[in-house]
């Protein structure tokens, strides 16, 4: 994960922590969903967005979007190992976890970034 990129992804979770200690889950939820599109290509960083999703679930005790979140976690990582992920997913479980989806324009900036970085250093 390039340097951009890497903090891009830790300002999002940053951002989804501060609101989730001011009550707003709803916010903090979309910007975990931010978080997930940048780490997508990055194992660790994938599954620890699902598993904080997973976390805001539970306390929300929505069992069945834990459930998803922990199958996520495991496709999530295999997918992110393998280089195949749907570009765009935001990661939740009321979304179908196999469907690409348009990448917000601040966040395909990153992610070009990223992979430009990434070329550079091959």
């Amino acid at each position: 994960m390039s340097p951009v990129l890497s903090s891009a992804f830790l300002q999002e979770l940053a951002k989804a922590r501060h609101l989730l200690a001011v009550g707003d889950q709803t916010q903090a939820f979309r910007h975990l969903e931010r978080a997930h599109i940048l780490s997508q290509a990055y194992v660790w960083p994938h599954v620890r967005t699902h598993w904080l999703m997973l976390q805001l679930a539970w306390q929300q005790s929505d069992y069945g979007a834990v459930a998803g979140q922990a199958i996520r976690m495991l496709l999530g990582a295999l997918g992110s190992a393998v280089g195949r992920y749907p570009l765009g997913n935001t990661g939740g479980s009321n979304i179908n976890m196999f469907l690409h989806l348009p990448i917000p324009a601040d966040l395909q900036a990153v992610l070009e970034q990223d992979r430009l970085d990434r070329f550079r250093r091959r």
